[in-house]
């Protein structure tokens, strides 16, 4: 480690990462050239497609699709992003949609059928409340970042010149999921988006008592901002695993001071003081162990939902940087 390892890093700023990104917490022997891509999604594609950065934040289910395809680079259990999904799907209120099992028949949409907020709230829809995902058509107007990806047979994509949002106030959805994972977005999501109002009540009026509920019956607890690292890097250099995995601990830990003392206090800040009701001190834990009921619920609910061609072991997943 007397030469320091140029790495190309495309993360985006968050509480935990901020510190890394300005340099005021270094990863030990590496050279840092922080890449900024807005939005995030926008590394994810060309992280999967071109492998484009040394390391990358990227969505874990984008990340565990690819990785069964054969992409080139490895996650390490490092999860900058958190949140429950009981809450996020909307209904129009007409619809007559009032249990999960109501969505079976109907025409409900989403970005893209692999993002990750959908993939962990259909995982909450089917393990929870028993639905028939094979028995909702998914509407789509993205493409999926993982092109090898064969979508299932129930999936369908909006007609040239349509959106989610149109379809959803025209009436011809009966759900869509908030913001940019759905109906709060129109446009061509290739060539940018435009944000709209979407206006329309959660499917579960009461989703933080069941996401509460859940953590103490299941222990997991939905990552996204999961962090990659090309095979080439650890293969030449394995030593930068820890070095990533150390910085980005000290900066949690700074970050987590910060909580305690009541100096964190912007929008994100309180969400996570909010989740620290149902999952205690730590709201971002990183860690294998600490995470292993998590990640093995995700990588079989990919599977589940037709995301992946095969099961995939935690070792092919994840390296871990603390032995």
């Amino acid at each position: 480690m007397s030469a320091k390892v140029h790495l190309k890093i495309a993360v985006a700023e968050h509480p935990v990462t901020s510190a890394i990104r300005s340099g005021a917490i270094p990863i030990e022997g590496v050279d840092a050239e922080f890449v900024t891509v807005k939005p995030q999604i926008g590394a994810f594609r060309r992280m999967v497609r071109d492998v484009e950065f040394d390391v990358c934040e990227i969505a874990p289910t984008t990340y565990i699709i690819a990785r069964a395809y054969g992409a080139p680079f490895v996650a390490l259990p490092i999860f900058v992003v958190r949140r429950f999904h009981h809450s996020g799907l909307l209904v129009r209120p007409d619809a007559g949609i009032r249990t999960p099992k109501d969505l079976e028949g109907k025409k409900v949409g989403v970005r893209a059928y692999s993002v990750t907020t959908g993939v962990w709230t259909r995982q909450v829809l089917i393990d929870e409340f028993g639905l028939d995902s094979s028995k909702v058509t998914w509407v789509v107007d993205d493409e999926e970042h993982v092109t090898q990806l064969k979508l299932p047979p129930n999936v369908i994509h909006v007609a040239k010149g349509d959106s989610l949002a149109d379809m959803m106030a025209r009436g011809d959805l009966v759900a869509g999921f908030h913001g940019n994972a759905g109906v709060g977005r129109t446009g061509d999501p290739t060539g940018g988006w435009k944000e709209v109002e979407a206006d329309y009540p959660d499917l579960f009026p009461n989703a933080e008592a069941l996401e509460a509920k859940s953590y103490r019956e299941t222990g997991v607890y939905p990552m996204h901002g999961t962090i990659v690292v090309k095979d080439s890097v650890l293969a030449e250099h394995p030593w930068v695993a820890k070095s990533i995995y150390d910085a980005f601990d000290k900066a949690k830990k700074e970050w987590l001071a910060k909580l305690d003392a009541g100096q964190a206090t912007d929008k994100s800040d309180k969400k996570y003081l909010k989740l620290r009701e149902i999952v205690g001190h730590d709201p971002l834990p990183y860690g294998i162990e600490e995470n292993r009921k998590t990640i093995e619920a995700l990588e079989a609910t990919a599977f589940k939902q037709g995301l992946t061609p095969r099961r995939m072991a935690m070792s092919e997943l994840f390296v871990d940087p603390r032995v």
